[in-house]
């Protein structure tokens, strides 16, 4: 008589949480760097310097706010890829990152702006949103490059017909 816990254990698609991983880092590191090359910008001072950001505490949330939208984005674009419109990963993964701009901006960005006690808070909104278009942008288009370099490779590993 066979136990429930003597089954062997369903499987799984091998590397779905490698390939999140592996997506994620190269998003985050996209972000952290697209971030970096931001603030060495004479706006980018002149923003930090309006809203009193301290440049390297910004560089280490900019490093954790990019692990997190690309782990986000990671776990979307492999769990759920029929559920994100796009032809390819690259496209999806562009179109993620649409929606995180949206959804950043609307979320975060806009509140702390008009709340926050900001001597010019539409202008500010503005160049933050464009440093996060930037950014995001930039973790899209790694994360959406390394996926679809995953699916050419899986695809090509696959016996054709003869």
């Amino acid at each position: 008589m066979r136990r429930s816990h003597d089954r062997a254990p369903k499987a799984r698609p091998p590397g779905r949480w490698a390939a999140v991983a592996i997506l994620t880092l190269a998003g985050a590191t996209a972000f952290w760097l697209a971030n970096f090359a931001i603030s060495l910008t004479p706006i980018a001072a002149e923003y930090r310097a309006g809203l009193s950001i301290a440049y390297l505490p910004m560089l280490l949330e900019a490093l954790v706010g990019g692990l997190i939208l690309g782990c986000g984005m990671s776990v979307v674009l492999i769990r759920f890829p029929s559920r994100v419109a796009g032809r390819d990963p690259f496209t999806k993964a562009m179109v993620l990152s649409a929606v995180v701009l949206v959804i950043v901006t609307v979320a975060v960005e806009t509140p702390a702006k008009l709340s926050g006690g900001v001597s010019e808070p539409l202008r500010y909104l503005v160049i933050g949103t464009a440093f996060n278009a930037i950014r995001i942008g930039a973790m899209g288009v790694a994360v959406g490059s390394l996926a679809r370099r995953r699916t050419t490779r899986a695809a090509s590993a696959e016996p054709r017909p003869i």
